[in-house]
C-alpha cells in the first residue's frame, strides 16, 4: 500500500476523531467552539458548516504510520493522532496573533475576525482540547500507564514548541542571532512535534525503547530537514508554486538559515539588511549575494544531511510492512517538495 493510499485511509478517521473530541467539549460554548471549528476548516465565519479542510495532516499521519509499522493497531492510536493535530493548530492560532498574520490558507485568521483577546482564548481552548484528546486513548484499550506516558510526552513537546516560538519572537529584535541559535529554535518550533508524532505511534504500539528512540530520531531529523528546505523555498521558491512572493522571507527580514549563514560571512549583506526599508531590487540583490556566498548551497546541504540521518534512523528502527515503506516514501517526498 502506497503513501497516498495509507494517507487516504487514515485522514477521514483522524478528522472524525478530532470532530468527536471537539464536539464532546463544546456543549454550552457555541461561539467559542465556532471559532475553533472555523480555524479547523469545518465552519465559515458565521459558524455555518462548510467543507474546507485545513492542513495536510502530516503529523498525525506520521503517528499512525509509526504505530502500524511497529506492529500496532493504527485505530488505537487515533486519539494520539487527533491530539497532535489539535496541538499543532493551537500553535497556529497563537502564531498568527504573534506574527500579526491576517490570512492562513486563503482565509482570514481567527484573531483578524474576532480580535486578539478572543484569538488567544480560542488558542488556549484548543490546547486544552488536545489534552482531552490524548486521554481518549484509554477508551481504545490502551493501558493507563501508557496513556500517562503519552500525555507526558505530549506536554513535554508543548514546552518545546513554546520555547521554540519564544526564540523565534526574540530573534525579531536581535541583530546577533547565529546559525547555532537558529538550530536551537527550530529544534523546538518544528522538529519537536514531528519527533513526538513518531514516538507516540511507537509508544502506543508497545514498541521497545530502542525502536521508539530510532523513530523519535527519524522525526527529529525529518523536521529539521523540512524547516531548512522551507527556508530555501521562502528565499528562492517559485511564487506560483509556494503561493508566497519571491524573496518573501527576506522582505520580512525573517532570520532564516540561508540569511544567517550569509550575514556571518558578508559585510555587504550586513549593511544591506541594516537599511530601514528593502526595495524589490534590494531583495533581489540579497538573493544574489546569498547565492554567491554559498548560503543556499549550505542550507540545502545541511537539509540533505538531516534527511540522510532520518533515513538511517528509519532503517535502524526495523519497521514492518507497507506503513514502514510509506514512511520512507514520505521522507523522500519531504526532501523533494517545492512548496
Amino acid at each position: 500500500m502506497s503513501l497516498k493510499e495509507l494517507t487516504s485511509r487514515y485522514v477521514p478517521s483522524i478528522d472524525a476523531e478530532m470532530r468527536a473530541v471537539v464536539q464532546g467539549a463544546e456543549e454550552g460554548r457555541g461561539s467559542l467552539f465556532g471559532m475553533l471549528r472555523y480555524h479547523l476548516g469545518w465552519a465559515d465565519a458565521s459558524f455555518e458548516r462548510c467543507d474546507e479542510r485545513s492542513g495536510k495532516r502530516v503529523r498525525p499521519v506520521l503517528c499512525l504510520m509509526s504505530c502500524e509499522s511497529c506492529g500496532g493497531s493504527w485505530q488505537q492510536a487515533l486519539p494520539a493522532a487527533a491530539a497532535i493535530e489539535l496541538l499543532h493548530n493551537f500553535t497556529l492560532i497563537h502564531d498568527d496573533i504573534e506574527d500579526q498574520d491576517e490570512t492562513r490558507r486563503g482565509r482570514p485568521t481567527v484573531w483578524s475576525i474576532w480580535g486578539e483577546a478572543q484569538g488567544i482564548n480560542a488558542g488556549d481552548t484548543l490546547f486544552a482540547v488536545s489534552q482531552l484528546a490524548i486521554l481518549r486513548l484509554r477508551e481504545k484499550g490502551i493501558p493507563a500507564s501508557t496513556v500517562v506516558e503519552a500525555a507526558r510526552l505530549l506536554n513535554e513537546t508543548s514546552v518545546d514548541l513554546t520555547g521554540g516560538q519564544h526564540l523565534d519572537i526574540e530573534f525579531e529584535s536581535r541583530n546577533d542571532v547565529t546559525v547555532e541559535d537558529y538550530l536551537a529554535m527550530i529544534e523546538g518550533k518544528t522538529a519537536a512535534l514531528v519527533s513526538c508524532s513518531c514516538e507516540l505511534g511507537a509508544l502506543i504500539a508497545g514498541a521497545p525503547a530502542s525502536q521508539r528512540e530510532h523513530l523519535r530520531a527519524f522525526g527529529r531529523h525529518s523536521g529539521l530537514a523540512f524547516q531548512m528546505l522551507d527556508d530555501v523555498l521562502g528565499t528562492w521558491g517559485d511564487s506560483l508554486i509556494t503561493g508566497k512572493p519571491v524573496g518573501a522571507d527576506i522582505a520580512r527580514r525573517k532570520k532564516t538559515l540561508p540569511l544567517l549563514h550569509g550575514l556571518e560571512r558578508s559585510p555587504e549583506l550586513r549593511t544591506l539588511m541594516s537599511q530601514d526599508a528593502l526595495s524589490d531590487a534590494d531583495v533581489g540583490h540579497v538573493r544574489s549575494l546569498l547565492e554567491e556566498i554559498g548560503s543556499r548551497e549550505y542550507a540545502e546541504r545541511l537539509a540533505r544531511d538531516h534527511h540522510e540521518a532520518a533515513l538511517t534512523a528509519l532503517e535502524r528502527a526495523n519497521l514492518r510492512g507497507p506503513a514502514g515503506e510509506a514512511l520512507r516514501e514520505l521522507a523522500q517526498e519531504l526532501l523533494n517538495r517545492r512548496r
